[in-house]
């Protein structure tokens, strides 16, 4: 459980007016963590255009005062209408703009800990609110289907987008086993509650919650008909829409069947009368949720062997199975079930361990233990007081923190070139990071005059990008796993630098295994001129604020017009302590030169031109500055 009071967002993807499973879960937990002192906003469409309106101007108006209203119990937000895909899919086939932009007002302006979105699939509330969420991200997937799936093979960015997940949340462990599948990560599973009184049902009447497919109710229905006469049973068919008997159903079985839907009874009015329920999915549209509350209820089930219900049936111990389709086994054990009390008794007595578990608090327990789990690893609490009273006298220096020579592979500026343009465009100290070497950055530093020289290295790691070690003495091999890089760079007493995160034209970590390190990472480079695609950076600044780790930032400079086209103002420093201290309080100053003009020069200067006159070159400049030395 965290130790402090956090401000979380629960996005669903459904109107909020939607009775399913995943609102039910969003407001059940919604109101668990909020009579534990968390603040909660609850955030979806709506079919309500005065909750939209309200929301949207509340937004406007007062976003700073929305935390504060979420106190006690959580405050619901409506951003929008979202017409369903199908009756029965409850999706959207497309999200409207207006909703797409409340969201981003919403989770752009709020000071949220966490932000926890379910069922993520584009195109949904829940995926815009991942796209742009500043805060921890969780998400949770529920519906062991592969239909949801499906949509999202032809959409690579899906594994982008569930690429921001900072934790995975599964239901159930087929749910798990088929997002691994789909999408490979680790998911926790936590089962959901159905907090439902018990059923009232004592003698043999049979449910069937028509939210399966049609197979299933054929296989109900047939399997009724080879009861014998003389067993007595009777018969619920519920559905949330009126459902007519099949013309084909036998006068036999019609007489002891009634078909009922939401206009009638409700389903938990449906539920309160039964003692036995059937579940015969085939596996297109398996509910797991509806054996959930059977179980909570003391209902004794009759499920297909299919894997959310064979899990929570811990093989036959809290009800009876059959194979999807065998219609003779599920009329066999039904008979089994209607003959013999006993069975039942003992099958309902085993419930009640179980039902202890199937309550709301036990989700919001494990929910806060995903929360706080997250919340410890933000870089809180790591500043030094004492440092940051020696720093506050100290004169502001701008510094460069990531830049080349020509002992890099792909750069062909001389060390005395770059001191004295360093020195030209103002820099008060520089970091020397080239590739899988430092002997430029150690040379660099024995030439300066008047000019900090950080030794770093920007070493390429086995499988997981790039990672640079600042205030480094010793060169560290290529090729080792990010863990042993940063274990190396650790043991030199330097820094660890994750220079451009996510930029995917660069050889990055990815977020997976920056997840695996973020307690080991010092300080992430935020801006880097050199990267095309502007939201590498923005993903970058994302991620160094929900961790509230010190961002950095550098002109990866490999020509000299590139140095200080970006750098960090901060106190002046000595050593890696101060340094870092200084740097969670520095500004990023900006002053971006052409990327393709800088790119063009490094082109020219290391691809394009002979060695010879690439050699001839180097000279002049060097003897040209020697000169103005």
């Amino acid at each position: 459980m965290p130790s402090e009071r956090l401000a979380i967002a629960q996005v669903t993807p459904f109107a909020l007016e939607a009775a399913n499973e995943v609102n039910e879960y969003v407001t059940r937990v919604s109101e668990q963590l909020a009579q534990r002192g968390h603040r909660v906003l609850v955030i979806g469409p709506s079919e309500s255009s005065g909750l939209v309106r309200d929301s949207r101007r509340t937004l406007r108006s007062t976003p700073e005062r929305l935390l504060e209203q979420a106190q006690g119990a959580p405050l619901v937000l409506g951003v929008g209408e979202v017409l369903p895909f199908s009756p029965t899919q409850r999706r959207a086939s497309s999200l409207p703009v207006d909703v797409a932009r409340t969201i981003e007002d919403a989770l752009t302006t709020l000071p949220l800990d966490v932000v926890h979105v379910h069922e993520p699939f584009a195109p949904s509330a829940s995926s815009v609110a991942l796209r742009h969420s500043r805060a921890l991200n969780v998400g949770s997937f529920h519906a062991p289907t592969e239909r949801t799936l499906s949509t999202q093979l032809a959409r690579p960015l899906t594994r982008l987008l569930f690429g921001r997940l900072d934790a995975r949340i599964a239901s159930y462990e087929a749910t798990r086993d088929l997002m691994q599948r789909f999408f490979p990560a680790d998911y926790r599973v936590v089962l959901p509650a159905a907090d439902v009184p018990l059923a009232r049902g004592d003698g043999l009447e049979i449910l069937m919650i028509a939210r399966e497919e049609r197979a299933a109710l054929r296989a109900f229905l047939r399997a009724l008909r080879l009861l014998p006469p003389d067993v007595d049973w009777h018969a619920t068919v519920w559905s949330s829409r009126p459902l007519a008997a099949p013309a084909t159903l036998g006068r036999a079985v019609r007489e002891r069947v009634r078909f009922v839907d939401a206009r009638e009874m409700t389903q938990a009015e449906a539920e309160a009368g039964a003692s036995l329920i059937v579940l015969a999915s085939e596996g297109i549209r398996a509910t797991p949720g509806v054996l959930l509350r059977a179980l909570a209820a003391g209902i004794v089930p009759v499920a297909s062997r299919l894997p959310p219900y064979e899990e929570l049936l811990a093989e036959g111990r809290y009800g009876l199975v059959f194979e999807p389709g065998d219609v003779q086994t599920l009329a066999r054990q039904l008979e089994r079930l209607l003959s013999d009390a006993t069975v039942r008794a003992e099958l309902r007595s085993a419930g009640s361990s179980l039902r202890e578990a199937l309550r709301w608090p036990r989700v919001a327990d494990e929910l806060e233990d995903v929360y706080g789990s997250l919340v410890a690893r933000r870089h809180d609490g790591r500043s030094n007081a004492r440092v940051r009273r020696r720093l506050a006298s100290r004169p502001l220096i701008d510094v460069d923190l990531h830049m080349h020579t020509d002992h890099s592979h792909d750069c062909a500026t001389p060390v005395e070139v770059l001191l004295s343009e360093a020195r030209a465009r103002g820099l008060g100290a520089i970091a020397v990071t080239d590739h899988n070497e430092i002997a430029g950055a150690r040379e660099a530093r024995a030439k300066a005059n008047g000019i900090k020289v950080i030794v770093g290295e920007e070493v390429k790691t086995a499988e997981q990008g790039e990672v640079i070690g600042l205030f480094i003495e010793e060169k560290i091999p290529r090729g080792l796993t990010l863990q042993d890089t940063i274990a190396e760079i650790k043991r030199q007493g330097g820094l660890v630098y994750v220079p451009h995160p996510f930029d995917r034209m660069h050889s990055v970590p990815d977020y997976e295994h920056l997840l695996d390190v973020v307690d080991e990472v010092d300080a992430i480079e935020v801006f880097n001129p050199r990267i095309a695609i502007t939201e590498f950076n923005e993903e970058a600044v994302r991620f160094a604020a929900k961790y509230r780790i010190p961002a950095g930032a550098g002109s990866d400079a490999h020509v000299p017009q590139g140095l200080g086209s970006v750098r960090i103002r901060m106190r002046d420093f000595d050593g890696p302590e101060e340094f870092l201290e200084s740097l969670r309080d520095a500004d990023i100053v900006r002053n971006p030169a052409s990327l393709l003009y800088v790119q063009a020069l490094k082109f020219l200067q290391t691809k394009a031109m002979p060695e010879a006159a690439r050699r001839a070159s180097r000279d002049r400049r060097v003897r040209r500055v020697t000169r103005k030395s």
